[in-house]
Protein backbone atom coordinates (compact mmCIF):
# COMPACT_ATOMS: atom_id res chain seq x y z
CA UNK A 1 0.00 0.00 0.00
CA UNK A 2 1.19 3.51 -0.62
CA UNK A 3 2.57 5.52 2.70
CA UNK A 4 0.67 8.89 2.99
CA UNK A 5 2.71 11.42 3.38
CA UNK A 6 1.66 15.49 4.46
CA UNK A 7 3.41 18.80 4.21
CA UNK A 8 1.75 20.84 7.09
CA UNK A 9 2.66 24.43 8.53
CA UNK A 10 2.27 23.87 12.53
CA UNK A 11 1.91 27.58 14.63
CA UNK A 12 0.64 28.76 11.31
CA UNK A 13 -2.76 30.43 10.52
CA UNK A 14 -1.99 30.71 6.94
CA UNK A 15 -0.30 28.58 4.40
CA UNK A 16 3.27 29.29 3.89
CA UNK A 17 4.15 30.50 7.81
CA UNK A 18 4.79 28.74 11.16
CA UNK A 19 7.03 26.00 10.77
CA UNK A 20 6.81 23.52 8.21
CA UNK A 21 7.19 19.58 8.81
CA UNK A 22 6.73 16.58 6.85
CA UNK A 23 4.38 13.68 8.51
CA UNK A 24 4.42 9.99 7.31
CA UNK A 25 2.24 7.49 8.26
CA UNK A 26 2.99 3.96 8.55
CA UNK A 27 1.79 0.40 8.98
CA UNK A 28 5.16 -0.65 11.11
CA UNK A 29 8.48 0.55 11.58
CA UNK A 30 11.05 0.12 8.60
CA UNK A 31 14.60 0.37 9.53
CA UNK A 32 16.12 3.10 10.80
CA UNK A 33 18.19 3.89 7.53
CA UNK A 34 14.96 4.55 5.96
CA UNK A 35 13.74 6.83 8.30
CA UNK A 36 16.72 9.38 7.74
CA UNK A 37 16.57 9.16 3.91
CA UNK A 38 13.40 10.05 4.19
CA UNK A 39 14.39 13.29 6.55
CA UNK A 40 17.18 14.15 4.46
CA UNK A 41 14.78 13.80 1.10
CA UNK A 42 12.17 15.87 2.63
CA UNK A 43 15.04 18.39 4.17
CA UNK A 44 12.72 19.97 6.35
CA UNK A 45 13.53 20.81 10.25
CA UNK A 46 11.37 17.69 11.25
CA UNK A 47 9.59 14.65 9.46
CA UNK A 48 7.23 12.90 11.75
CA UNK A 49 6.93 9.28 11.39
CA UNK A 50 4.13 7.46 13.12
CA UNK A 51 2.59 3.89 13.36
CA UNK A 52 -1.00 3.05 15.99
CA UNK A 53 -0.78 0.64 18.51
CA UNK A 54 -3.28 -0.09 20.32
CA UNK A 55 -5.04 2.91 20.97
CA UNK A 56 -1.97 4.90 20.31
CA UNK A 57 0.84 6.11 18.13
CA UNK A 58 4.34 5.26 18.40
CA UNK A 59 5.69 8.81 17.34
CA UNK A 60 9.50 9.49 16.28
CA UNK A 61 10.81 12.98 14.73
CA UNK A 62 14.13 13.50 12.66
CA UNK A 63 15.77 15.78 11.17
CA UNK A 64 18.05 15.82 7.88
CA UNK A 65 20.42 15.10 10.13
CA UNK A 66 19.47 13.21 13.54
CA UNK A 67 16.49 11.80 15.61
CA UNK A 68 15.41 14.07 18.37
CA UNK A 69 13.28 12.99 22.05
CA UNK A 70 11.47 15.77 21.06
CA UNK A 71 9.60 17.89 18.84
CA UNK A 72 6.92 20.11 19.04
CA UNK A 73 5.70 21.56 16.13
CA UNK A 74 6.01 18.15 14.36
CA UNK A 75 3.42 16.84 16.98
CA UNK A 76 1.00 19.61 16.42
CA UNK A 77 1.58 18.58 12.91
CA UNK A 78 0.78 14.99 13.13
CA UNK A 79 -2.35 15.67 14.96
CA UNK A 80 -3.59 17.87 12.33
CA UNK A 81 -2.98 15.10 9.70
CA UNK A 82 -4.19 12.50 12.33
CA UNK A 83 -7.83 14.29 12.81
CA UNK A 84 -7.41 15.31 8.81
CA UNK A 85 -7.11 11.96 7.80
CA UNK A 86 -9.74 10.27 9.75
CA UNK A 87 -7.83 8.55 11.41
CA UNK A 88 -9.05 9.50 15.01
CA UNK A 89 -12.53 10.83 15.64
CA UNK A 90 -12.71 14.91 15.41
CA UNK A 91 -12.78 15.17 19.25
CA UNK A 92 -11.08 12.76 20.13
CA UNK A 93 -7.62 13.50 22.54
CA UNK A 94 -4.75 12.20 20.33
CA UNK A 95 -2.35 10.23 22.87
CA UNK A 96 1.60 9.35 21.43
CA UNK A 97 4.16 7.41 22.84
CA UNK A 98 7.42 8.71 22.60
CA UNK A 99 10.93 9.11 23.62
CA UNK A 100 10.06 11.58 26.07
CA UNK A 101 7.25 9.60 27.04
CA UNK A 102 3.46 9.77 26.13
CA UNK A 103 2.23 13.26 25.15
CA UNK A 104 -1.01 14.12 23.76
CA UNK A 105 -3.03 16.04 21.55
CA UNK A 106 -6.36 18.01 21.67
CA UNK A 107 -8.63 20.58 19.90
CA UNK A 108 -9.55 23.84 21.85
CA UNK A 109 -11.46 26.24 19.54
CA UNK A 110 -9.40 26.96 17.08
CA UNK A 111 -6.52 25.47 18.04
CA UNK A 112 -4.86 22.64 18.56
CA UNK A 113 -3.03 22.37 22.53
CA UNK A 114 0.08 19.55 22.97
CA UNK A 115 0.48 18.31 26.44
CA UNK A 116 4.22 18.10 26.90
CA UNK A 117 6.78 18.04 29.87
CA UNK A 118 7.73 21.03 31.53
CA UNK A 119 11.47 21.96 30.73
CA UNK A 120 13.85 22.79 33.39
CA UNK A 121 16.86 24.87 33.16
CA UNK A 122 19.30 26.10 35.67
CA UNK A 123 22.27 29.03 35.33
CA UNK A 124 25.29 27.50 33.98
CA UNK A 125 28.59 29.26 32.73
CA UNK A 126 28.78 29.51 28.87
CA UNK A 127 30.88 27.07 27.13
CA UNK A 128 33.53 28.61 25.44
CA UNK A 129 32.59 30.04 22.21
CA UNK A 130 28.82 30.01 22.45
CA UNK A 131 28.48 33.87 23.13
CA UNK A 132 31.16 34.33 20.40
CA UNK A 133 28.88 32.54 17.87
CA UNK A 134 26.06 34.39 19.04
CA UNK A 135 27.74 37.81 18.40
CA UNK A 136 26.29 39.12 21.31
CA UNK A 137 26.56 39.70 25.39
CA UNK A 138 24.22 37.68 27.23
CA UNK A 139 22.34 39.19 30.25
CA UNK A 140 21.32 35.58 31.53
CA UNK A 141 23.06 31.82 30.11
CA UNK A 142 21.49 28.43 31.60
CA UNK A 143 20.95 25.04 30.13
CA UNK A 144 18.35 22.56 30.46
CA UNK A 145 19.00 18.79 29.34
CA UNK A 146 19.44 19.35 25.60
CA UNK A 147 19.84 23.26 24.79
CA UNK A 148 21.62 26.69 26.03
CA UNK A 149 18.92 29.03 26.90
CA UNK A 150 20.17 32.59 26.60
CA UNK A 151 18.57 36.20 27.38
CA UNK A 152 19.33 39.50 25.83
CA UNK A 153 18.63 42.90 27.00
CA UNK A 154 15.58 43.50 24.17
CA UNK A 155 13.63 42.20 21.61
CA UNK A 156 15.46 44.65 19.51
CA UNK A 157 18.77 42.51 20.16
CA UNK A 158 16.78 39.09 19.51
CA UNK A 159 15.55 40.11 16.24
CA UNK A 160 18.90 41.39 15.19
CA UNK A 161 21.35 38.33 15.93
CA UNK A 162 23.31 36.89 12.93
CA UNK A 163 25.18 33.73 14.40
CA UNK A 164 28.03 32.40 12.71
CA UNK A 165 26.45 28.93 12.46
CA UNK A 166 29.52 27.26 11.71
CA UNK A 167 31.03 28.34 15.30
CA UNK A 168 27.67 27.38 16.64
CA UNK A 169 27.75 23.98 15.45
CA UNK A 170 30.84 23.00 17.28
CA UNK A 171 28.94 24.18 20.73
CA UNK A 172 28.09 20.42 22.39
CA UNK A 173 24.23 21.08 22.88
CA UNK A 174 20.85 20.30 20.88
CA UNK A 175 19.90 23.87 20.46
CA UNK A 176 20.15 27.10 21.61
CA UNK A 177 17.32 29.39 23.18
CA UNK A 178 17.58 33.05 22.80
CA UNK A 179 15.02 34.96 24.19
CA UNK A 180 13.74 38.01 25.83
CA UNK A 181 11.00 40.54 26.91
CA UNK A 182 8.69 41.02 24.67
CA UNK A 183 8.74 44.93 23.54
CA UNK A 184 5.00 45.24 23.42
CA UNK A 185 1.88 44.63 25.10
CA UNK A 186 0.83 41.60 22.30
CA UNK A 187 3.37 39.19 23.17
CA UNK A 188 5.13 38.61 26.66
CA UNK A 189 8.23 37.09 25.48
CA UNK A 190 10.32 36.89 22.28
CA UNK A 191 12.64 33.94 21.58
CA UNK A 192 14.77 32.27 18.33
CA UNK A 193 16.37 28.90 18.44
CA UNK A 194 19.37 27.74 16.38
CA UNK A 195 20.71 23.95 16.10
CA UNK A 196 22.96 23.67 13.53
CA UNK A 197 24.83 20.43 15.39
CA UNK A 198 21.39 19.21 14.18
CA UNK A 199 21.03 19.90 11.06
CA UNK A 200 18.77 23.00 11.23
CA UNK A 201 20.62 26.22 11.84
CA UNK A 202 17.58 28.07 12.46
CA UNK A 203 13.76 26.54 13.57
CA UNK A 204 10.80 28.32 12.64
CA UNK A 205 8.56 28.14 15.29
CA UNK A 206 9.73 25.69 18.32
CA UNK A 207 7.41 24.01 20.37
CA UNK A 208 9.97 22.20 22.56
CA UNK A 209 11.58 24.75 22.98
CA UNK A 210 8.42 27.06 24.93
CA UNK A 211 8.83 23.59 27.22
CA UNK A 212 12.07 25.67 29.22
CA UNK A 213 10.79 29.46 27.94
CA UNK A 214 7.69 28.63 30.12
CA UNK A 215 9.42 27.89 33.25
CA UNK A 216 12.06 30.73 32.47
CA UNK A 217 9.52 32.95 32.27
CA UNK A 218 7.61 32.14 34.57
CA UNK A 219 10.47 32.62 37.02
CA UNK A 220 10.89 36.75 35.95
CA UNK A 221 7.04 37.40 35.35
CA UNK A 222 5.10 35.41 37.91
CA UNK A 223 2.19 34.39 35.62
CA UNK A 224 1.91 30.68 34.12
CA UNK A 225 0.07 31.75 30.67
CA UNK A 226 1.93 33.14 28.02
CA UNK A 227 1.48 34.41 24.40
CA UNK A 228 4.95 34.29 22.86
CA UNK A 229 6.26 34.98 19.46
CA UNK A 230 9.12 32.96 17.74
CA UNK A 231 10.82 36.18 15.45
CA UNK A 232 12.13 33.96 12.75
CA UNK A 233 11.53 35.01 8.98
CA UNK A 234 8.28 32.79 8.89
CA UNK A 235 7.46 33.56 12.45
CA UNK A 236 4.99 31.94 14.45
CA UNK A 237 2.57 32.65 18.00
CA UNK A 238 2.70 29.62 20.53
CA UNK A 239 0.29 30.51 23.09
CA UNK A 240 1.70 28.71 26.45
CA UNK A 241 0.06 27.68 29.98
CA UNK A 242 1.84 25.69 32.95
CA UNK A 243 -0.37 22.99 34.82
CA UNK A 244 1.66 21.65 37.16
CA UNK A 245 4.99 19.67 35.89
CA UNK A 246 3.61 20.00 32.37
CA UNK A 247 3.29 22.56 30.03
CA UNK A 248 0.47 23.37 27.44
CA UNK A 249 1.36 24.23 24.14
CA UNK A 250 -1.13 25.70 21.87
CA UNK A 251 -1.06 26.91 17.62
CA UNK A 252 -3.29 26.17 14.75
CA UNK A 253 -1.67 23.88 11.71
CA UNK A 254 -2.52 24.41 7.82
CA UNK A 255 -1.99 21.43 5.47
CA UNK A 256 0.02 22.62 2.96
CA UNK A 257 0.35 19.21 0.59
CA UNK A 258 -0.92 15.39 0.51
CA UNK A 259 0.43 12.97 -1.55
CA UNK A 260 2.14 9.63 -0.80
CA UNK A 261 5.93 7.86 -1.36
CA UNK A 262 6.15 6.96 -4.49
CA UNK A 263 6.33 2.60 -4.85
CA UNK A 264 10.04 2.98 -5.82
CA UNK A 265 11.17 4.33 -2.26
CA UNK A 266 8.51 2.16 -0.29
CA UNK A 267 10.55 0.02 2.32
CA UNK A 268 10.01 -3.81 3.06
CA UNK A 269 7.77 -3.08 6.35
CA UNK A 270 8.18 -6.35 7.49
CA UNK A 271 10.63 -5.64 10.23
CA UNK A 272 10.73 -5.60 13.61
CA UNK A 273 10.34 -2.60 15.69
CA UNK A 274 13.81 -0.54 16.05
Amino acid sequence: MAIPLYIVDAFAERPFAGNPAAVCLLETWPNDAWLASVAAEMNLSETAFLVERGGLFDLRWLTPAVEVDLCGHATLASAAVLWHAGRVAPSATIRFATRSGILSAARRGELIELDFPLGLESATPPPAGLLEALGTQARYVGRDRTDWLIELGSEAEVRSLAPDFARLAAVECRGVIVTAAAAGSEFDFVSRFFAPAAGVDEDPVTGSAHCTLAGFWHKRLGKSAFRAYQASRRGGVVHVRIEGDRVRLGGPAVIVATGSLAKAVEPDLQTSLP
